[in-house]
């Protein structure tokens, strides 16, 4: 039987909020839309040619209801603290549909 995963992370999901500038254009905010308590697990990494350090992640929480503010999306992001999560996909990651997987990438600066 597989281990349930160790939900010991706080992380807090945002959504990006686009609002117009007055000049045609938007200004984008990231809203908090709540939090959960997620496993973090790192995976492969590199460094790209601007000199930026991207770092994937497996981001294992409990699952919410599609169509729900609280179920997260690949154009969101997660916050724990100072180190941001883009979400690049989501996925349900049992059978019976009780956890969510996200796979994210943590970018910084080198």
């Amino acid at each position: 039987m597989k281990r349930p995963p160790n939900l010991t992370r706080k992380l807090v999901l945002e959504d990006p909020q686009r609002t117009p500038d007055g000049a045609g254009g938007y200004a984008e905010a990231w809203v908090a839309l709540g939090t959960h308590w997620a496993e973090v697990k790192p995976l492969s990494g590199r460094l790209n040619s601007d000199s930026l350090s991207l770092q994937k992640y497996r981001i294992t929480l409990r699952a919410s209801p599609d169509g729900f503010a609280s179920h997260p999306r690949p154009d969101q992001r997660f916050r724990d603290e100072d180190r941001l999560y883009r979400i690049d996909a989501v996925a349900e990651s049992s059978s019976g549909a009780r956890y969510l997987t996200c796979f994210a990438v943590a970018e910084v600066s080198t």
